[in-house]
């Protein structure tokens, strides 16, 4: 089969949710505080490339791509002295399974198959050029279905995020960049991105200035026709990137996929769990 970048984009909807609970449910948070981290922020950069060690600031900026460097300059490496990567992940395992467990509808039987299939489809990924997916990948499975979801979906999530930048750099875009032609879409605000990303007003304008310059935003900081193309392209090739797990499972199989994880999704938006929209990009799908 031919994967369709619609099908690889509906796919990665339906489960960015369920991965998203690390961010938006409490359980994580306090996982990371009991551990003796302090600071939100602190606990977001150490629990999402705890899989890779003890990374410092610059490593961890390239890789995420997205955030200020002195942001998470601020965070890192200062909380390895607090907590081990094994132990940010062994409790961060923990804790989204706890508020998986508490948050979605009784669906053991969904979540026992919904797990075998983004297993398999996470066992189909390749990972050059794609660090936080291939960390994650060689964690090793939870027992419990709902961990077994949620450690598929983040290498999923990941291996389309790491392709993601291999896509926006081969466009010539700085992390800053990328997120100010996201927002020139109007698919988030400054208002939602820019604190949550650290960036200042002055960073913020010096890159808006940049893309300017290029011809790819307008005096009103909107996409122009340029602009507007070179981010469809982005958005293409994230989709192309994206296609091992389509390959691997076929339509069906990924049709399954989407209609197992979607439900869960939409019940995790709509109780609360998971804000519409956010900064992380999570839909409802």
């Amino acid at each position: 089969m031919d994967p369709s970048p619609t099908l690889a984009r509906r796919f990665w909807e339906s489960i960015e949710p369920l991965h998203s609970v690390a961010y938006f449910a409490p359980e994580p948070a306090q996982a990371a505080k009991a551990l003796g981290l302090p600071g939100w922020w602190m606990g977001y950069f150490a629990g999402r490339v705890a899989p890779l060690g003890p990374l410092d600031a610059p490593a961890v900026t390239a890789i995420l791509y997205g955030f200020a460097p002195g942001m998470v300059a601020r965070a890192l490496p200062d909380a390895w002295a607090y907590a081990s990567p094994g132990s940010v992940l062994g409790t961060r395992l923990d804790a989204v399974r706890a508020a998986l467990e508490r948050t979605l509808p009784p669906a053991r039987g969904a979540l026992e198959r919904l797990a075998t299939l983004l297993e398999e489809a996470a066992r189909a990924c390749r990972y050059e050029g794609r660090p936080l997916a291939a960390g994650w990948s060689r964690v090793r499975p939870p027992s419990d279905a709902a961990g077994r979801v949620w450690l598929a979906a983040t290498v999923l999530r990941e291996h389309r995020g790491d392709g993601h930048v291999i896509a926006a750099v081969h466009a010539g875009l700085r992390g800053l960049e990328a997120t100010l032609t996201h927002v020139a879409t109007g698919a988030v605000t400054r208002q939602v991105i820019q604190s949550n990303r650290g960036w200042s007003d002055e960073e913020w304008e010096d890159g808006r200035r940049r893309l300017a310059a290029r011809g790819l935003l307008d005096r009103t900081s909107r996409l122009t026709k340029t602009g507007g193309e070179l981010r469809r392209r982005i958005e293409d090739a994230t989709d192309r990137l994206a296609a091992d797990p389509v390959t691997a499972l076929g339509e069906s199989g990924i049709e399954e996929a989407i209609g197992l994880a979607a439900p869960l999704s939409r019940h995790l938006v709509d109780t609360g769990v998971i804000p519409v929209p956010n900064p992380v990009g999570a839909p409802r799908p």
